[in-house]
């Protein structure tokens, strides 16, 4: 058991190849390096390693908690979850959490691919892919047969919003930290707009995405897009990207704008940028929105829940999670109930701003 900056080298490059092993698609979210920054804001984050032998086989990166209770690291912001092994090593669950002294392991983000822990999953969601391994014009016409009152109408935006706003540019990877405070001030605005929690009100999530946006590595490096007019800046996106994978995580635009959808445009330049960089993949994350569905070339499933031991730490693992994880399923297996909910968080937003 080591905290995640005290991994050697060797232990990383292990990890990576047996990432590279793997049948999932390279989420960065599964890279040493978002584990290394979680462990720089999270004291409790820990990497377990599993050895046969002298050779590392298995990584198991999570934090723990009281009466060790597990979870995936970064659990709540992270977007591809679960354990870095062997192809077709076989592990027991509750030995690897004896082990790790956990009492139970939650996970929300789960990849499909993990089935050391899948069997365990409460529920399963699907998170919502953008497919530009054939390159932006192959995409593009995806989007012309699939949804083409959509792509005729973002188009038909951007050249007015180009019209009579300025100019348009589109920095895929900028390096000017004020457009990521910009892009963090748009997005807690969003959050309170909306009546969710704000995640940039939280030191550990601001403090571990100003880390990642300084990180640069081949399968985990930060990378902050810009759509501007002129030099102001209209919608912005920070995400991680690997050489095959751009995790899309914190997009946000000024609101001033919003009869442009900006975001829209930001996204379609997103992909186009991608698309030449060799990315072949954009992964939305989970949850159903529109502009998902409009974006969208697939979906892929990843997995809610966890597995426990008996004891202390699972029945607390249980009181402080599952009654609400049932509750947020049940409104969001019922369009109309979800719908009301939705409407009412705005509500409150409004209520608290007056």
């Amino acid at each position: 058991m080591a905290r995640p900056g005290e991994l050697g080298e060797g232990e990383r490059e292990r990890w990576r190849a047996l990432r590279a092993a793997s049948e999932a698609p390279r989420n960065p979210f599964m890279e040493p390096e978002f584990s290394d920054a979680v462990g720089l804001v999270r004291p409790r984050a820990r990497v377990a390693v599993v050895y046969e032998g002298l050779e590392p086989v298995g990584f198991l990166p999570h934090e723990r908690g009281p009466l060790g209770q597990g979870r995936a690291i970064g659990l709540g912001v992270s977007d591809a979850q679960g354990a870095i092994l062997r192809p077709g090593l076989d592990l027991d669950t509750g030995e690897l959490l004896r082990a790790c002294a956990l009492s139970s392991f939650a996970f929300d983000n789960l990849e499909a691919e993990q089935r050391l822990f899948v069997r365990y999953a409460a529920e399963e969601h699907a998170t919502y892919v953008i497919d530009v391994e054939k390159g932006y014009e192959t995409y593009e016409s995806v989007l012309r047969a699939q949804s083409p009152k959509f792509l005729k109408t973002t188009l038909a935006k951007e050249r007015r919003l180009g019209r009579q706003v300025g100019d348009l540019r589109f920095v895929f990877d900028e390096r000017d930290p004020a457009g990521l405070r910009t892009l963090m001030e748009w997005k807690s605005a969003q959050y309170r707009r909306t009546g969710r929690r704000d995640r940039f009100a939280r030191e550990w999530i601001t403090r571990l995405v100003g880390r990642l946006a300084r990180t640069r590595a081949p399968e985990c490096s930060g990378t902050l897009s810009v759509l501007y007019a002129g030099d102001r800046p209209l919608a912005a996106h920070f995400g991680l990207r690997s050489a095959s994978v751009l995790a899309c995580w914190f997009p946000a635009y000024d609101p001033e704008f919003a009869k442009y959808s900006p975001g829209l445009v930001l996204h379609l330049r997103m992909a186009e940028a991608a698309a030449a960089e060799g990315i072949g993949m954009l992964d939305l994350g989970r949850g159903a929105a529109e502009y998902k569905d409009a974006l969208k070339t697939g979906e892929l499933p990843v997995y809610e829940g966890a597995v426990t031991r008996p004891g202390a730490g699972a029945a607390l693992h249980w009181l402080s999670r599952e009654p609400a994880r049932r509750v947020h399923s049940f409104v969001r297996g019922r369009p109309q109930l979800a719908s009301l909910a939705a409407r009412t968080l705005k509500g409150v937003a409004r209520l608290r701003r007056t």
